[in-house]
């Protein structure tokens, strides 16, 4: 029968982070209340014993029964040392004890305890599993503290008892409280030491992690250090050859690019200010990089380097003429160009802006000119631009600053005089982060871009040789600053005959290279090349049509690879297998025009439209209504229109006081669509005049002109493109302000041809020309 335990009362000292193990000292900082109590009362026994119980809960300041483990140490107090805040207490774990409960709680917490047998089993498990323990231990100890491993591993050699060992090595690891409880609690040697085993396992691997990785840093650093000191030595044996370092060498590189690049005085200077700063840094310093960035930039500017071009004007004519269909005031200009330069080549470039809709080749028709003066060219987009150091750089305290796009596409170019065209001038944007177009009234001014300065650069660059031209589809964003600065040349849209031309002489041959077919393979016929113009596109350029005839050269290329090797001829009737349905229906003429409606034309910016003006009656209204997505200038010219026609009701045959009884509604057909402009004067006043006389205006004449009250008739804009829209509409006959005859020279010769205008000053001579039976009633 085993011995019965005596049952002793002892005060409570709990631990909140670790367990006590028999045998081992454990220094502890004791601080609450309640601990300190414990304390005092074991001081005051002559064996001055304490029993030492983690608790489970560490946040609990006064620990309950059910917040203590039910195994701890008996312990006896080796050492006290008093402090302002706390005592300092050396403790040496006697024996594993039970806490069979709490008897008192104030002012200190004391429990029974009774004493619990240490383990004695024995047996080969028990054996092996020390000796794996042992060689496990060694293993980690020699990772963590190698200094001391041999004379560790000697004292865990020499202890014989396992339950020791065990207790031993998890004093020396780092474990958390639960695992150190429970190899406190093990029953049995076998189950501490396979407690410990798993522990240790897990801590050895962990270490080998650790050491791992300290030695890839070591590693690394190491390295660095090693180049640095050979470099260093380098540098040394070098100096004593009388050889020149890498970095000295490149610095001596960049001063002789330097003194080839022709840099001005002021360049120069700051040029061998950056270079002695150069010198004096070494490699590894951040700026070093940034002012050898710097002065390389510097020597790549081409600061005395220009293309002599050629001044053939003849070559040049044939160059403009070879790659663009008419456009002759265009070319007459560069031409101009051309022989100022040939005169005087000290003349200053002119910066032009050509203006038209998407599509009529304003950007290579600046390519073509680049090639007829003989100069490199180089393109800038600036749709969409919002951030002014697009333009002016970056100022160099800034991490990763650039030049500016400017500097950067003449530095492209190899010459100070490139032909750089600004694309898309009219899409520039601006906010928080400035104003592009503001940048541009320096760069497009002759009189101050001599001395341009980036910010990136911040030294003055001569842009005065340079050949701007910028292109835009419309002026109205432009800001006025900006538009004195640039020469406009205005491309108007084509007409069907024109883009006809054109389609065979450049779009045609184009596309059928670009799909690997012959002129015998696919022919277009004047039917289907006018069939693909009115059904399948709608611009006043080219692109919709390009796109157009390469879909054609595409279904023959496939019919092609599949085996049909017959020759296509592409007639209108074949435009719908090849293309599908047509996609537009032109706005055509209307063969007869109901009393209160008139034909009008507009510009747009693709190119012209053809819009109608229709008038009813209301019997039971009053007042003028306007629908139609009208614009202020435009309801102006309607209530304008009707102003003159009551003013004049008597000259109509027309009862004044019949006005005062019904109203009027004007309607522009596309709702949809905003409208705005003064032009459509002459088209309501004809509109108003033919519902209240009850005359219908000749369906085949279309109107143009702004109007007053006192019945004269303005001149307007956008003639050709109004022209040209009436006449895809099959309209004849264009009724146009006296004004405005000068802009006939502008329309294709055959569309003057084949059209009738009629040029009036006054309202009374327009509505005499379109309404039939009117000059007779008066």
């Amino acid at each position: 029968m085993a011995e019965k335990k005596p049952v002793n009362t002892l005060p409570v000292l709990p631990l909140k982070n670790s367990a006590l193990f028999p045998f081992l000292p454990m220094p502890l900082a004791v601080g609450r209340p309640n601990s300190v109590a414990a304390v005092e009362a074991a001081l005051g026994t002559e064996e001055k014993e304490i029993l030492v119980v983690a608790q489970r809960d560490p946040n609990a300041d006064v620990p309950k029964q059910g917040d203590l483990y039910a195994v701890g140490a008996r312990a006896a107090i080796r050492k006290v040392n008093r402090t302002e805040h706390a005592l300092e207490v050396l403790v040496v774990g006697l024996e594993r004890v039970s806490v069979l409960g709490i008897v008192e709680t104030e002012p200190y917490l004391r429990a029974r305890v009774q004493s619990m047998p240490m383990p004695e089993d024995m047996g080969p498990e028990v054996e092996a599993l020390q000796r794996e323990v042992l060689q496990l231990a060694s293993q980690a100890i020699t990772i963590a503290q190698p200094q001391a491993s041999q004379e560790i591993s000697r004292m865990l050699a020499g202890s014989e008892d396992p339950i020791k060992l065990v207790y031993f090595l998890a004093s020396l690891l780092s474990l958390d409280l639960a695992k150190e409880q429970s190899l406190l609690e093990a029953q049995t040697r076998a189950d501490a030491l396979r407690l410990m085993h798993t522990y240790l396992r897990y801590e050895v691997q962990v270490l080998e992690l650790r050491s791992k990785i300290a030695g890839d840093v070591q590693n690394e650093l190491g390295k660095e250090q090693r180049e640095y000191f050979l470099r260093q030595q380098m540098r040394a044996i070098q100096q004593e050859l009388g050889e020149r370092s890498p970095e000295q060498a490149e610095v001596d590189l960049l001063r002789e690019q330097l003194e080839k690049a022709g840099l001005p005085e002021e360049a120069k200077t700051e040029a061998k200010r950056e270079l002695n700063r150069l010198e004096r840094l070494p490699a590894a310093a951040p700026d070093y990089h940034v002012i050898r960035t710097y002065l390389e930039f510097m020597c790549e500017l081409p600061w005395q380097t220009s293309v002599a071009g050629e001044l053939d004007i003849a070559r040049a004519r044939g160059i403009l003429d070879d790659d663009h269909y008419d456009l002759t005031e265009v070319k007459e200009r560069i031409l101009e160009h051309l022989a100022v330069l040939k005169l005087n080549p000290g003349a200053k470039a002119p910066i032009l802006c050509f203006v038209g809709p998407p599509g009529v080749g304003k950007t290579s028709l600046g390519q073509s000119i680049a090639r007829a003066i003989g100069r490199k060219f180089e393109r800038m987009s600036l749709g969409g631009m919002h951030d002014e150091a697009e333009l002016r750089g970056h100022r160099r305290t800034y991490i990763g600053a650039m030049p500016g796009r400017v500097l950067q596409a003449i530095r492209r170019s190899g010459s100070n005089n490139p032909v750089l065209m600004l694309d898309e001038v009219d899409k520039l944007g601006h906010d928080f982060r400035g104003d592009p177009a503001a940048a541009l009234l320096e760069i497009l001014d002759p009189e101050q871009n001599k001395t341009f300065r980036d910010n990136y650069l911040d030294l003055a660059f001569d842009l005065s040789k340079v050949f701007f031209i910028t292109t835009a589809n419309t002026l109205d964003s432009i800001p006025r600053p900006l538009l004195d600065r640039m020469e406009m040349l205005r491309l108007a849209g084509y007409s069907r005959e024109e883009k006809m031309i054109i389609a065979r002489k450049y779009l045609i041959p184009r596309q059928l290279k670009e799909t690997g077919l012959t002129d015998d393979d696919c022919r277009f016929t004047d039917e289907g090349l006018a069939g693909i113009i009115s059904g399948y596109t709608r611009e006043a350029g080219l692109r919709q049509l390009e796109r157009a005839i390469g879909g054609v050269a595409r279904k023959v290329a496939l019919r092609r690879a599949t085996g049909q090797m017959e020759p296509v001829e592409v007639k209108a009737a074949d435009l719908a297998d090849l293309l599908g349905p047509e996609r537009f229906f032109p706005e055509q003429a209307r063969r007869e025009l109901q009393p209160g409606v008139a034909t009008g034309m507009a510009w747009t910016e693709a190119g012209g439209e053809v819009l109608y003006i229709e008038s009813i009656l209301l019997p039971d209204g009053q007042g003028l209504t306007l629908t139609g997505q009208l614009g202020d200038v435009m309801q102006e010219s309607a209530k304008a229109a009707q102003s003159y026609v009551r003013a004049h009701a008597a000259d109509f045959g027309l009862d004044a006081s019949a006005f005062q009884k019904i109203g009027v509604h004007i309607h522009v057909p596309a709702g949809a669509v905003p409208k705005d402009g003064p032009s459509a004067g002459v088209a309501m006043a004809a509109a108003l005049t033919s519902l209240y006389t009850g005359k219908p205006v000749r369906s085949d004449t279309a109107m143009t002109g702004e109007i007053t009250l006192t019945g004269l008739v303005l001149p307007i804009g956008g003639v050709k493109e109004k022209v040209l829209a009436a006449r895809r509409a099959g309209i004849s006959r264009i009724v146009l302000p006296k004004p405005n005859n000068k802009d006939l020279r502008d329309i294709p010769e055959d569309v003057r041809r084949d059209m009738e205008f009629i040029f009036v000053e006054e309202i009374h001579q327009a509505l005499d020309a379109l309404i039939p039976g009117l000059a007779k009633a008066r």
